[in-house]
């Protein structure tokens, strides 16, 4: 096969694969981040503390973690069909996609969020902020570079699950690998495509690396805890009263 050939072929795969992933990183965001921060607001001790609600939602997130990708394509196959009117193409794979994003964006939210400074919660309870405001104003933001980096992981994780989708006739550059470097013996297309993801894949690596080290290094989002300064005192001995007594 010459390049002639093979470039319209790489071209329309390339699309694909960023279709598919773009939007169902886009769905599994949307849906995974209020998940996630729902997991931690419910567990012991948390704003919402809800012990059943906490479990039900664990274990359906595990369930679906659990379960192997092409098996879980296999297994919606059926919700897919309702969804889209088909189980072929990329608009089929976005189904699968989704569904298996969401659950891991919203572990890796969960872990991000647990690691922001439980005094910081404390101070805007303090001011009289609602648990909304202490979500918009304290959890996204301080755990905004370490949700960078769990976005950036789920992309990796989606081009690799598009790949996979390619076996069951999903499109994209795993679907051409397979068509061409392997039932039509193309190696050198095949290597073309392993080449092409491993150079995507490392863009997006480092986009994600350096926006995170970026917001590290401006100190997350502590700044929005100084709008609430002139409305309320800051309670002394908090790790927001030490941050305000510094930035002011």
């Amino acid at each position: 096969m010459t390049w002639s050939e093979m470039q319209p072929l790489l071209e329309q795969a390339c699309w694909d694969t960023l279709y598919m992933v773009g939007w169902s990183t886009l769905i599994a965001v949307v849906a995974g981040l209020p998940l996630g921060v729902l997991l931690v607001l419910t567990e012991r001790g948390g704003l919402l503390q809800n012990a059943f609600l906490n479990k039900v939602i664990g274990q359906i997130v595990n369930i679906a973690r659990s379960m192997p990708f092409i098996i879980l394509m296999v297994a919606l196959m059926g919700f897919t069909r309702w969804i889209t009117g088909t189980t072929i193409g990329r608009e089929a794979a976005l189904v699968p996609l989704a569904v298996g994003a969401i659950p891991f964006f919203a572990r890796l939210v969960e872990t991000s969020i647990r690691e922001v400074d439980g005094g910081l919660v404390e101070a805007v309870q303090s001011m009289g902020g609602s648990t909304w405001t202490v979500v918009r104003k304290v959890l996204v933001p301080e755990s905004l570079p370490s949700l960078i980096s769990g976005a950036t992981t789920t992309i990796v994780a989606l081009i690799g699950y598009s790949a996979m989708a390619g076996t069951v006739g999903g499109g994209g550059l795993g679907d051409l690998a397979l068509r061409y470097g392997y039932q039509r013996f193309e190696t050198e297309l095949m290597w073309i495509t392993v080449a092409i993801l491993a150079v995507v894949i490392s863009i997006i690596q480092f986009a994600g690396d350096f926006a995170a080290r970026r917001l590290h290094k401006r100190g997350g989002g502590s700044a929005p805890l100084l709008l609430f300064r002139p409305l309320r005192g800051v309670l002394p001995g908090t790790a927001a009263a030490e941050s305000v007594s510094k930035t002011g």
